[in-house]
């Protein structure tokens, strides 16, 4: 487990950039967020909440969406006659009906209809139905999924301008701040003609800045952008439960400055979530937590220490490693050991067996369960984290209870300073706070339980807008990890010889590097892209549907980028893409599958595979070493029927996954109680 950590300055209020009204205003709304709680189901209740939820929504479901998206369209020509300023006339008629929020189906049609048009004029691009279906789902709360290439970002533009219009500021939520500058940018024509604004928020923008912002109809930003500064608020707020209390606390403060003026983001009322998947599943067992340095580090001498000892410990005979839960534990006869090794400088040690133990146990954790170039990497003489699904660093983050300490020590680096926690709050805990909750995915089919029971929200398969062609190859399984590279290698040049583009996906900025290295040696130009070679992000993957073009990537690449095929790609099958391993969660392969094939392109997509694999050796160890054993001698494809076995063990790490987010789910629950609401 892993934290975002946020290093807060010493806390103080902010400049006043608001009227007194307004920032009365945006003091209210957000202690009324602040009060907010939705109830975690469980057992039988959660089963019936799903049934609820899905009968709920059953009204506006896919037949719904597919019977006015056609009523949109149908209005087509009707506003394509109209002038420049009858265009504005109608858009701003439709705006004021639903600033009244006196609105009907037949006006939610007119309204998008107006608002298609808008994008048509304005860039050029005029929506398809399934992204008019889309938009439809987002404006009534739904779970959108779009597969990749269908024009996510111009569906968040449509349910986005007609969500603005009812006056309720909005969070769109992305995955990166690139994609967050980018999309605000590119999008705000269609905003400006109907009457909104529309701002990116980065790391790099200042404090001052933000508080403004968040006053726009539209934000883009990321998850951590956004919760942290949600939490800052909270930290100025301090147990302010309602405005008048915060007025005599503004009386009682030297200079008699308002508690208001701290407040970024007044208040939480829609948030809509791009590549939902990233952020409500898989980052939502992350805590962010707002730290202060307690000063100078005391126990880094303690650390280097233990990995010291640690390194004289037997593996099996002094202590047990699980890879799957990356956990170690001391046997009965390591403990013993460990006491015998002590010497003389150990005295905090001698007296404190079981804080010794902890230290032994992270110490052997990070030597046997945490891979340099796999889950972390060493930049600039520090320990950085790599995110399993996108394969980018993770700069702000450290891990928990003296992990990455522990880290540290292993490659004799300084070791930091343990820091005090002011604030913490999970991802999936935060958006449950939205009364409109909605987001858009590539791949949400597959979580289609947890999203309902979770955050009681209804999924959307949206349909292509043309027919998918692209081909899913035999998997080729190779029972020894050289042999796979070597099969892969082959595979690259067959298709680079046809001038077929090659996507080639790695899960770790190791393997991708030894991939490299192996096609520099075969004479194959390529580019690579994972979290050391990142610059050039963008442009690589908008490049790599190009005639014969080669780029090997880790997860992080294609996310909000559409690959393009060149000229002449199409009529030579379109972009091939090859997994190399597979993911502990399936959604994440069919990220990488639907780089190729996109928008009725044709395009193929193949595993390939190893038993030495990382999902195997932690989820089917046993199994996956008598197989091993068996075909220890072959260096050819093994059977079809191996391929099973990638499969159990893939549906054993979504299992325990889902666990982990349920565990976090109780946690979550035990704060509601103990937090001022």
């Amino acid at each position: 487990m892993f934290f975002l950590l946020i290093f807060l300055p010493p806390l103080g209020l902010m400049p006043m950039t608001t009227t007194p009204v307004q920032s009365d205003l945006a003091l209210w709304t957000t202690l009324r967020t602040r009060r907010r709680h939705v109830e975690q189901l469980r057992g039988i209740d959660a089963m019936a909440g799903r049934w609820i939820t899905r009968t709920k929504h059953s009204r506006k479901g896919m037949s719904f969406l597919n019977e006015q998206a056609d009523h949109v369209l149908a209005l087509g020509d009707q506003w394509k006659d109209y002038t420049e300023d009858q265009l504005d006339e109608r858009v701003m008629d439709i705006r004021q009906i639903f600033a009244r929020r006196d609105y009907t189906d037949a006006h939610v049609v007119v309204a998008m209809a107006a608002i298609r048009e808008v994008a048509r004029r304005e860039l050029g691009e005029y929506p398809y139905k399934v992204q008019v279906m889309g938009a439809m789902g987002l404006f009534h709360g739904q779970i959108v999924e779009m597969v990749t290439g269908e024009g996510k970002t111009l569906t968040a533009a449509l349910g986005a301008s007609l969500l603005a219009w009812l006056r309720r500021p909005i969070h769109v939520v992305t995955v990166n701040d690139y994609l967050a500058q980018r999309d605000a940018d590119t999008r705000k024509p269609i905003y400006r003609r109907c009457g909104l604004a529309a701002q990116g928020i980065v790391s790099d923008t200042p404090p001052e800045e933000r508080q403004s912002l968040y006053r726009l109809p539209i934000v883009y930003l990321t998850q951590k952008e956004l919760v942290a500064d949600w939490l800052k608020d909270q930290l100025k707020l301090g147990r302010i439960v309602d405005p008048v209390s915060a007025r005599w606390r503004s009386y009682a403060m030297a200079g008699g400055s308002k508690a208001s003026q701290g407040v970024m983001i007044p208040g939480l009322f829609v948030a809509l979530v791009d590549e939902l998947d990233a952020v409500l599943i898989d980052e939502a067992v992350t805590p962010l937590i707002i730290a202060q340095a307690r000063g100078a580090d005391s126990q880094g001498e303690l650390y280097l220490r233990a990995r010291e000892l640690a390194m004289q410990l037997v593996p099996n005979e002094h202590f047990v490693v699980d890879l799957r839960k990356r956990r170690v534990k001391l046997t009965e006869e390591g403990r013993y050991q460990a006491e015998d090794l002590l010497g003389e400088q150990d005295d905090i040690f001698k007296r404190s067996p079981r804080r010794r133990e902890e230290m032994l146990e992270q110490a052997l954790v990070a030597e046997h369960c945490y891979l340099i170039g796999d889950q972390y990497q060493v930049v600039e003489d520090e320990i950085v984290i790599v995110d399993e699904y996108t394969g980018r660093f993770m700069e702000d983050r450290q891990w928990q209870h003296g992990l990455h300490q522990a880290v540290e020590a292993k490659h004799a680096l300084e070791v930091t300073e343990d820091r005090d926690t002011l604030a913490s709050l999970s991802f999936q805990r935060f958006f449950k706070q939205y009364p409109h909750l909605c987001g858009m995915t590539g791949t949400a089919a597959e979580a289609i339980a947890e999203l309902e029971a979770t955050y009681s929200l209804p999924v959307r398969v949206i349909p292509t807008n043309r027919p998918m062609q692209r081909k899913m190859l035999p998997d080729l399984i190779f029972a020894r990890s050289e042999d796979r590279w070597t099969a892969v290698a082959q595979e690259v040049r067959q298709m680079h010889q046809q001038g077929r583009p090659v996507l080639i996906g790695t899960r770790s900025i190791e393997s991708s590097e030894q991939l490299s290295e192996l096609l520099t040696k075969q004479g194959l130009e390529h580019q690579i892209l994972n979290a050391v070679h990142h610059e050039e992000e963008a442009p690589i993957v908008a490049k790599a549907g190009q005639l014969g073009a080669i780029t090997v990537a880790t997860n992080m690449a294609g996310r909000g980028t559409d690959i393009k095929l060149g000229k002449g790609v199409t009529d030579i099958g379109g972009l091939h893409v090859i997994l190399t391993e597979r993911h502990t969660a399936r959604r994440v392969d069919r990220q990488l599958y639907g780089r190729s094939g996109r928008q009725g392109d044709p395009g193929s997509a193949r595993n390939i595979v190893s038993l030495e694999d990382e999902l195997l050796i932690k989820f089917s160890g046993k199994l996956s070493a008598a197989l091993r054993t068996r075909f220890a001698a072959r260096h050819t494809p093994l059977p079809a029927w191996t391929k099973r076995v990638f499969d159990r063990a893939q549906r054993k790490a979504q299992n325990q996954a889902f666990k982990s987010r349920a565990q976090v789910l109780r946690q979550d629950e035990e704060l509601d109680r103990t937090l001022p609401r």
